[in-house]
């Protein structure tokens, strides 16, 4: 069984990086190794932390709302760290760039065929700025990556280190997986130690906490085929269309600081629309299958921390990298639940 530890706050892949902790100390009262753990929130954070703590022998259950989508339910799935660096921390690269591995042991929907990074003529400066922002990427000619661009545009990048999945595929695959291990999902109270993984849902828990909007479509179209997530720079309204199976595309990127979790604004879809309009006239007659929107949890520098507070564990706060951060935020919490790792902690 793991056994209790002195447990510290990290934030972002500090104690990875850098072999110390920087921040204060958490120590878990407990006496004995835990019988069970009890893992709270069935989205991507609590299916890494609790197919972790399955793989490992442990006794462990998900408590989760069935009727409540989490927000990784309306996600991308791009396992992106080069892109990202545009806009994350540097934490976010590092950590990330191990997503895509982790994923393919696990779930049969990863693709690695890249990222492709476009823009029309008369935003060509944000391509440029963006090849300035980001590494291991090469200028192509995005006809010869992607067949159905011929003549849509003149140049891009393409991060051919980069991967995808579909979220509700892999979510999907993860909970039958736990299942078969004998790992139960319930609405009950928790029966043991308690690793809450609710994102936003423990806003209440975690003042430092905050929403930030996602709004997103998918997409049906048999009249064109893309292989690889296609991002559209634009100085307003950059988005991307992301491929899944049987011609559906899920086309998103909105961020609003809101907690308002009512349905997608007129103004989201008309512009959301436009952009795949941009990257293909043929969308346009595309059918829309579904829309949606989600409150992604986020702390204020944007990276994902665990917390020891009041005999609960609480891990949260992946933003908009839930895919990409989650399995290496479950990792570390692994290392100091096993006590792998040393604290190197100087006062």
């Amino acid at each position: 069984m793991i056994a209790p530890f002195p447990f510290s706050c990290i934030c972002g892949s500090q104690l990875t990086l850098r072999g110390r902790c920087e921040f204060p100390l958490f120590e878990y009262p407990g006496t004995g190794a835990v019988s069970r753990w009890s893992v709270l929130g069935c989205g991507v954070a609590g299916l890494c932390v609790a197919t972790l703590l399955a793989e490992r022998g442990e006794d462990v259950e998900v408590i989760g709302d069935d009727a409540r989508r989490p927000a990784s339910w309306f996600a991308g799935g791009m396992l992106a760290p080069w892109c990202e660096a545009e806009s994350a921390p540097r934490d976010v690269i590092t950590l990330g760039q191990h997503a895509a591995a982790w994923w393919q042991q696990r779930v049969s929907s990863v693709e690695h065929q890249g990222t492709l990074v476009v823009a029309p003529p008369r935003d060509s400066q944000e391509l440029n700025r963006f090849a300035r922002m980001t590494e291991q990427h090469q200028w192509v000619d995005p006809a010869d990556i992607e067949p159905a661009l011929e003549g849509r545009f003149a140049r891009g990048l393409f991060f051919a280190g980069e991967a995808h999945l579909d979220p509700r595929l892999a979510q999907q695959e993860m909970r039958d997986k736990l299942i078969a291990r004998g790992v139960p999902f319930n609405n009950r109270a928790p029966s043991g130690q308690i690793i809450d993984c609710r994102g936003i849902h423990a806003a209440p828990q975690l003042p430092r906490l905050r929403a930030v909007r996602g709004e997103m479509l998918i997409l049906h179209s048999d009249e064109v085929q893309f292989s690889r997530p296609i991002r559209l720079l634009h100085p307003r309204f950059p988005c991307y269309l992301v491929p899944r199976r049987g011609g559906h595309f899920m086309l998103g990127a909105t961020m609003i600081e809101s907690d308002d979790a009512s349905a997608i604004s007129a103004r989201a879809m008309m512009e959301l629309l436009s952009a795949a309009y941009a990257i293909h006239p043929a969308l346009a007659e595309a059918r829309v299958i579904e829309s949606g929107s989600g409150l992604r949890p986020a702390y204020p520098a944007n990276l994902p921390e665990i917390h020891y507070h009041n005999h609960i564990f609480y891990l949260n706060g992946m933003y908009r990298h839930g895919f990409l951060l989650a399995p290496m935020l479950a990792e570390q919490l692994m290392q100091r639940l096993s006590g792998e790792f040393k604290n190197e902690h100087s006062a």
